[in-house]
């Protein structure tokens, strides 16, 4: 009895640590599946649909970098990593780190229902190239405005309002055609790395008591 209740709390102790180490930078192979047209020109919005390690199920992402480009069908590695800890090796890189938080916070209001997805996704796209900035719909969208509103939100915003964000940033040289392929924002609502790490360390106190108290009997 003792040996055997022991090692229940050994068990998810371990688990809840591999957890937390998952919930790090991980690479995946992307396959793009489908888009969903703006309705308005100038090329797709959110979502873009992708199969993740040959899954049959649909991944929903947004895309970030407008200037380049991927097809139906097409693969590749991508890096995944919990928002802020990717943007360091992301496809813009740190100079751009106020822009990638306007861009997660514009993405986490989207999922919420406060903008639209055209919206967003040309707010997004518009943080990063001055390409999109120039197309009308840039304007048209709302996104222009949306930008300067999350660029002064990103001011001040916490950590915790990243919570849950993923950075799909893809790996150079794997792309299953010519060219660099888009990098993504993701969202999965699973505990920050931080927040297992503190559950992790409160289990292994709690097996250790337990191992003593069972010890005295």
């Amino acid at each position: 009895m003792r040996l055997s209740r022991f090692k229940i709390a050994l068990s998810v102790l371990v688990f809840s640590l591999f957890l937390a180490s998952s919930a790090f930078a991980t690479t995946v192979q992307m396959q793009y599946a489908q888009g969903t047209g703006s309705g308005i020109g100038g090329g797709g919005v959110y979502p873009y649909a992708f199969y993740i390690n040959g899954s049959s199920n649909y991944t929903y992402l947004m895309c970030d970098s407008y200037d380049n480009t991927i097809r139906p069908g097409e693969t590749w590695t991508a890096t995944v990593t919990p928002f802020l800890a990717g943007i360091a090796n992301s496809l813009f890189g740190s100079s751009m780190t106020q822009d990638y938080k306007a861009a997660g916070l514009i993405f986490k209001s989207m999922l919420a229902g406060n903008i639209s997805a055209t919206n967003a996704n040309w707010a997004i796209w518009g943080l990063f190239s001055s390409n999109a900035r120039g197309q009308s719909q840039f304007t048209l969208t709302g996104g222009a405005a949306t930008d300067a509103t999350y660029l002064a939100l990103a001011d001040t915003a916490p950590n915790s309002a990243y919570n849950g964000l993923l950075l799909y940033t893809p790996v150079a040289g794997t792309q299953s055609w010519g060219g660099m392929p888009q990098e993504f924002i993701g969202y999965s609502a699973v505990p920050e790395p931080s927040s297992l790490m503190l559950m992790g360390t409160g289990l292994l106190g709690l097996a250790g008591a337990i191992r003593r108290k069972f010890a005295k009997v």
